[in-house]
Protein backbone atom coordinates (compact mmCIF):
# COMPACT_ATOMS: atom_id res chain seq x y z
CA UNK A 1 0.00 0.00 0.00
CA UNK A 2 1.50 3.23 -1.15
CA UNK A 3 2.05 6.06 1.99
CA UNK A 4 0.37 8.99 0.91
CA UNK A 5 -0.70 12.20 2.94
CA UNK A 6 -4.07 11.39 2.84
CA UNK A 7 -3.82 8.19 3.93
CA UNK A 8 -1.67 8.79 7.05
CA UNK A 9 -4.69 11.63 7.97
CA UNK A 10 -7.28 8.83 7.53
CA UNK A 11 -5.24 6.67 9.89
CA UNK A 12 -4.53 8.97 12.94
CA UNK A 13 -8.11 10.42 12.30
CA UNK A 14 -9.02 6.98 12.82
CA UNK A 15 -11.61 5.36 16.13
CA UNK A 16 -9.09 2.05 15.93
CA UNK A 17 -6.40 2.34 17.51
CA UNK A 18 -4.15 0.03 15.72
CA UNK A 19 -5.19 2.19 12.49
CA UNK A 20 -3.46 5.31 14.30
CA UNK A 21 -0.15 3.88 16.11
CA UNK A 22 0.50 2.44 12.11
CA UNK A 23 -0.56 6.49 10.83
CA UNK A 24 2.32 7.29 13.54
CA UNK A 25 4.71 5.21 12.48
CA UNK A 26 4.04 6.13 9.07
CA UNK A 27 4.74 9.57 9.14
CA UNK A 28 8.08 8.72 9.17
CA UNK A 29 7.73 8.36 5.24
CA UNK A 30 6.15 11.45 4.81
CA UNK A 31 7.89 14.86 3.62
CA UNK A 32 9.12 16.49 6.91
CA UNK A 33 7.26 19.36 6.51
CA UNK A 34 4.14 17.77 5.68
CA UNK A 35 4.49 14.92 8.46
CA UNK A 36 5.01 17.71 10.98
CA UNK A 37 1.05 19.30 10.14
CA UNK A 38 0.05 15.88 10.72
CA UNK A 39 1.56 15.19 13.85
CA UNK A 40 -0.20 17.65 15.80
CA UNK A 41 -3.39 15.67 16.01
CA UNK A 42 -1.25 12.50 16.84
CA UNK A 43 0.05 14.64 19.88
CA UNK A 44 -3.42 15.39 20.89
CA UNK A 45 -4.82 11.73 20.94
CA UNK A 46 -6.74 10.70 23.86
CA UNK A 47 -4.06 7.44 23.93
CA UNK A 48 -1.01 8.44 25.82
CA UNK A 49 0.56 5.43 23.23
CA UNK A 50 -0.26 7.73 20.46
CA UNK A 51 0.91 10.90 22.04
CA UNK A 52 4.24 9.27 23.22
CA UNK A 53 5.10 8.21 19.50
CA UNK A 54 4.39 10.96 18.06
CA UNK A 55 6.15 13.30 20.53
CA UNK A 56 9.36 11.52 20.25
CA UNK A 57 8.85 12.35 16.50
CA UNK A 58 9.51 16.03 17.21
CA UNK A 59 12.98 15.75 17.57
CA UNK A 60 13.66 16.20 14.09
CA UNK A 61 10.12 17.09 12.76
CA UNK A 62 9.54 20.30 15.47
CA UNK A 63 13.07 21.84 12.60
CA UNK A 64 9.89 22.79 10.80
CA UNK A 65 8.62 25.52 13.02
CA UNK A 66 10.38 25.76 15.97
CA UNK A 67 8.64 28.37 17.83
CA UNK A 68 5.28 25.98 17.06
CA UNK A 69 7.38 23.03 17.99
CA UNK A 70 8.20 24.89 21.38
CA UNK A 71 4.61 25.52 22.15
CA UNK A 72 3.67 21.88 21.41
CA UNK A 73 6.00 20.75 22.84
CA UNK A 74 5.63 22.92 26.21
CA UNK A 75 2.32 22.35 26.30
CA UNK A 76 3.01 18.09 26.59
CA UNK A 77 6.02 18.83 29.28
CA UNK A 78 3.15 20.63 31.40
CA UNK A 79 0.10 19.08 30.82
CA UNK A 80 0.54 15.57 29.62
CA UNK A 81 -1.12 13.64 32.23
CA UNK A 82 1.38 10.27 31.26
CA UNK A 83 5.23 10.78 32.59
CA UNK A 84 6.52 9.03 29.59
CA UNK A 85 5.25 11.65 27.41
CA UNK A 86 6.43 14.03 29.21
CA UNK A 87 9.67 12.88 29.27
CA UNK A 88 9.26 12.47 25.61
CA UNK A 89 8.97 16.11 25.46
CA UNK A 90 11.82 17.35 27.52
CA UNK A 91 13.76 14.93 25.19
CA UNK A 92 12.53 17.14 21.95
CA UNK A 93 13.21 19.98 23.83
CA UNK A 94 16.67 19.44 24.68
CA UNK A 95 17.28 18.04 20.90
CA UNK A 96 15.80 20.99 19.02
CA UNK A 97 17.60 23.22 21.98
CA UNK A 98 14.15 25.21 22.52
CA UNK A 99 16.79 27.38 25.29
CA UNK A 100 13.14 29.63 26.57
CA UNK A 101 11.53 25.97 28.17
CA UNK A 102 14.72 26.31 30.81
CA UNK A 103 12.86 27.58 33.92
CA UNK A 104 10.03 25.38 33.37
CA UNK A 105 12.83 22.39 33.24
CA UNK A 106 13.83 23.29 35.99
CA UNK A 107 11.23 23.65 38.10
CA UNK A 108 9.75 20.70 36.91
CA UNK A 109 12.68 18.84 38.07
CA UNK A 110 12.63 20.40 41.55
CA UNK A 111 9.13 19.45 41.71
CA UNK A 112 8.54 16.24 40.40
CA UNK A 113 8.89 12.85 41.58
CA UNK A 114 9.11 10.96 38.67
CA UNK A 115 13.26 9.35 37.77
CA UNK A 116 12.61 9.75 34.18
CA UNK A 117 11.47 12.70 34.03
CA UNK A 118 14.31 14.10 36.09
CA UNK A 119 16.52 11.62 33.58
CA UNK A 120 15.06 13.32 30.67
CA UNK A 121 15.36 16.68 31.86
CA UNK A 122 18.96 16.23 32.78
CA UNK A 123 20.05 14.77 29.44
CA UNK A 124 18.36 18.08 27.81
CA UNK A 125 20.17 20.79 29.68
CA UNK A 126 23.44 19.22 28.58
CA UNK A 127 23.19 19.87 24.91
CA UNK A 128 21.86 23.71 26.27
CA UNK A 129 24.96 25.34 25.74
CA UNK A 130 23.58 27.31 28.31
CA UNK A 131 25.10 28.71 31.57
CA UNK A 132 22.42 28.90 33.04
CA UNK A 133 22.38 24.73 33.52
CA UNK A 134 25.29 24.46 35.50
CA UNK A 135 24.01 24.89 38.65
CA UNK A 136 20.99 22.87 38.30
CA UNK A 137 23.34 20.23 36.73
CA UNK A 138 25.20 20.54 39.63
CA UNK A 139 22.06 19.81 41.76
CA UNK A 140 21.52 16.61 40.11
CA UNK A 141 25.29 15.04 41.20
CA UNK A 142 23.36 14.84 44.31
CA UNK A 143 20.54 13.11 43.04
CA UNK A 144 19.48 9.43 45.25
CA UNK A 145 18.52 8.21 41.65
CA UNK A 146 22.27 6.67 39.96
CA UNK A 147 21.09 7.23 36.55
CA UNK A 148 20.08 10.12 37.28
CA UNK A 149 23.15 10.95 38.89
CA UNK A 150 25.20 9.81 35.90
CA UNK A 151 23.35 11.56 33.30
CA UNK A 152 24.07 14.72 35.40
CA UNK A 153 27.90 14.13 35.34
CA UNK A 154 27.32 13.54 31.33
CA UNK A 155 25.96 16.75 31.18
CA UNK A 156 28.10 18.84 33.02
CA UNK A 157 30.88 17.49 30.22
CA UNK A 158 28.31 18.23 27.27
CA UNK A 159 27.94 21.71 28.81
CA UNK A 160 31.83 22.20 28.76
CA UNK A 161 31.80 24.65 32.01
CA UNK A 162 35.41 24.29 33.34
CA UNK A 163 34.11 24.82 37.34
CA UNK A 164 32.33 21.29 36.61
CA UNK A 165 36.09 19.27 36.72
CA UNK A 166 36.25 19.98 40.46
CA UNK A 167 32.79 18.86 41.45
CA UNK A 168 33.23 15.27 38.84
CA UNK A 169 37.00 14.12 40.52
CA UNK A 170 35.13 12.93 43.49
CA UNK A 171 33.41 10.65 41.31
CA UNK A 172 36.58 9.00 39.79
CA UNK A 173 36.61 7.08 42.73
CA UNK A 174 32.60 5.62 42.73
CA UNK A 175 32.20 2.59 43.60
CA UNK A 176 29.82 2.56 40.42
CA UNK A 177 32.25 1.82 37.06
CA UNK A 178 29.30 3.05 34.92
CA UNK A 179 29.62 6.28 37.24
CA UNK A 180 33.50 6.36 36.30
CA UNK A 181 33.38 5.70 32.95
CA UNK A 182 30.85 8.58 32.44
CA UNK A 183 33.16 10.56 34.44
CA UNK A 184 36.44 9.72 32.15
CA UNK A 185 34.24 11.05 29.03
CA UNK A 186 32.76 14.06 30.44
CA UNK A 187 36.30 14.95 31.84
CA UNK A 188 37.41 14.03 28.33
CA UNK A 189 35.17 16.71 27.05
CA UNK A 190 36.27 19.10 29.44
CA UNK A 191 39.98 18.81 29.19
CA UNK A 192 42.53 20.95 31.10
CA UNK A 193 45.67 19.93 32.88
CA UNK A 194 43.31 19.48 36.45
CA UNK A 195 41.08 17.54 34.42
CA UNK A 196 43.88 15.09 32.89
CA UNK A 197 45.96 14.09 36.35
CA UNK A 198 42.37 12.53 37.22
CA UNK A 199 42.09 10.73 33.93
CA UNK A 200 45.65 9.25 34.21
CA UNK A 201 44.14 7.84 37.51
CA UNK A 202 40.97 6.55 35.43
CA UNK A 203 43.54 4.87 32.43
CA UNK A 204 44.41 2.43 35.18
CA UNK A 205 41.28 1.59 36.27
CA UNK A 206 40.22 -2.13 36.99
CA UNK A 207 37.32 -2.15 34.34
CA UNK A 208 38.78 -1.81 31.18
CA UNK A 209 35.84 0.08 29.38
CA UNK A 210 36.69 2.95 32.14
CA UNK A 211 40.54 2.53 31.58
CA UNK A 212 40.01 2.70 27.58
CA UNK A 213 38.24 5.98 27.88
CA UNK A 214 40.58 8.04 29.71
CA UNK A 215 43.51 6.74 27.41
CA UNK A 216 41.95 7.40 24.45
CA UNK A 217 41.50 11.06 25.56
CA UNK A 218 45.17 11.12 27.15
CA UNK A 219 46.29 9.39 23.83
CA UNK A 220 44.34 12.09 21.70
CA UNK A 221 46.05 14.56 22.99
CA UNK A 222 49.71 12.93 23.39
Amino acid sequence: MTITPESVKELISSENLGDRIRGVNNLRQLEPAIAFELVQTAIKDTNPRIRYAAVSQMDTLGNQDLPKAYTILRDRLLNDSETDVQAAAADCIGALKLTDAFEDLRRIYQTTTEWLLQLSIIAALGVFGDPRCFDLLAEALNSSTDIVKTAAIGSLGELGDSRAIPLLIPYATDPDWQIRHRVAQALGHLGGEEARNTLETLAQDRVELVAKEAQTYLNSKA
